[in-house]
């Protein structure tokens, strides 16, 4: 099964539902899927967006999250529909939002992560926005830019065999 993460104005199109950084050549895991919701299900008993998150904010708070619970950083919020997982500071700035994209609102993206979602035609499309810390990278990622410690990856669109891994060189699939 392959997942599109749309990062940015990114789309990274791979066959697992984890997402890897290195830190000191150690791969580690930061964000795992573990449900998505299906547009065709029934309100009632429908899977939703389920995941789980490893990341640290800018302030180098660690943050985990476990099954959509949030089992430390107890001054953060967790904020969670049947699509979207959110975690924001004490003053309301988003840390992380995990956001599964209904079919209509991925088939409207850019051309060309379009085209790369209808050929791989993937699971879920699961958009990322926030700032936070993997390790010793800082990822920024807004509506138009992904930053990796400063680095910009604009509109490109990858797929690969490999799981998303962000790395120093930027993000490896």
């Amino acid at each position: 099964m392959k997942y599109a993460y749309i990062i940015g104005s990114n789309a990274f199109v791979v066959p697992g539902k984890v997402v890897g950084y290195t830190d000191n050549g150690e791969e580690k895991e930061f964000l795992r899927i573990n449900t998505v919701y299906h547009d065709d299900a029934p309100p009632e008993g429908q899977p939703v967006l389920d995941c789980d998150i490893n990341i640290t904010d800018v302030d180098g708070t660690p943050i985990t999250v476990v099954a959509n619970k949030l089992v430390n950083a107890s001054s953060h919020k967790i904020t969670l529909t049947y699509d979207s997982v959110m975690i924001s500071r004490p003053d309301g700035s988003v840390v992380i939002h995990v956001h599964q994209l209904d079919a209509d609102s991925a088939m409207s993206l850019e051309h060309n992560i379009v085209a790369e979602l209808e050929v791989n035609m993937p699971v879920a499309a699961i958009r990322i926005f926030g700032d936070f810390k993997l390790g010793h990278l800082h990822i920024l990622a807004e509506n138009e830019k992904l930053f990796i410690n400063g680095d910009g990856w604009g509109n490109s669109v990858l797929g690969g065999p490999n799981r998303l891994m962000f790395t120093e060189e930027g993000v490896v699939l």
